[in-house]
């Protein structure tokens, strides 16, 4: 299918036909989700592919048991957790080593990325980040963010929320339908994944073949032109 295509295809799919999706296509689309561009390449999201019958029943009812959850041949949760950095940074810097990227580069992942991450889970260390960075703004551009927890955890989110759109559009453009889903139990779903920390659950998706009514009605936004400004 043409990316245009499988764009215009996406839409939320709130009922489900009771049929299976191959096994291949769903791995196709999780390849799809973590070549998504993310924050300096850190990578720091997890997709818990639910098949256990008991925790998709479990998951079911801690997203509110909608339809869209109820009749989905397939579950998975999202999370971002910028605690992940400890993972992919190792990998990182033997990558650009092996590559020979620039020093620079090199830098960037020896030395910022372990100061910016570690310094921003300690709200005192954050705070003093915060305001050096405030002041030093008054002369020059600075990079405001990260700085606390907070701010790292928004910055994992956005990542995985940019993965979470290739993975939804992998399927599209497979012929099947999904539907990103915000309601729910945060704390249920983190429990039934088991994760917890600074980890925070993104969306849950529902995959699966578009059933009869599965949209109330045709797809509907505003005008483009509302939306973007020429500036």
């Amino acid at each position: 299918m043409d990316f245009f295509d499988a764009v215009k295809a996406r839409r939320s799919i709130r009922k489900f036909k009771d049929e299976p999706i191959p096994e291949a296509v769903m791995e196709q689309a999780f390849e799809a989700a973590v070549l998504a561009p993310n924050s300096s390449n850190m990578q720091t999201w997890d997709f818990f592919w639910v098949r256990s019958p008991e925790k998709k029943a479990g998951l079911v009812e801690a997203c509110m048991k909608q339809s869209a959850a109820r009749t989905a041949a397939e579950l998975v949760v999202v999370t971002a957790d910028p605690a992940l950095w400890e993972r992919a940074n190792p990998e990182m810097i033997s990558f650009v080593d092996r590559v020979n990227a620039p020093e620079p580069v090199k830098d960037y992942y020896r030395s910022y990325i372990p100061a910016s991450y570690r310094f921003g889970l300690a709200s005192p260390l954050g705070f003093a980040k915060r305001l050096a960075a405030t002041v030093a703004g008054l002369r020059r551009p600075v990079p405001r963010t990260p700085h606390t927890l907070r701010d790292l955890q928004e910055v994992a989110i956005k990542s995985a929320a940019l993965a979470c759109e290739n993975f939804v559009l992998a399927l599209s453009a497979q012929g099947y339908a999904t539907c990103m889903m915000e309601g729910f139990d945060e704390d249920r779903v983190k429990a039934l994944v088991g994760v917890d920390g600074s980890s925070r659950v993104v969306m849950v998706i529902a995959a699966g073949r578009e059933g009869a009514r599965g949209t109330w009605g045709p797809q509907f936004r505003i005008a483009t032109g509302k939306v973007v400004h020429r500036v």
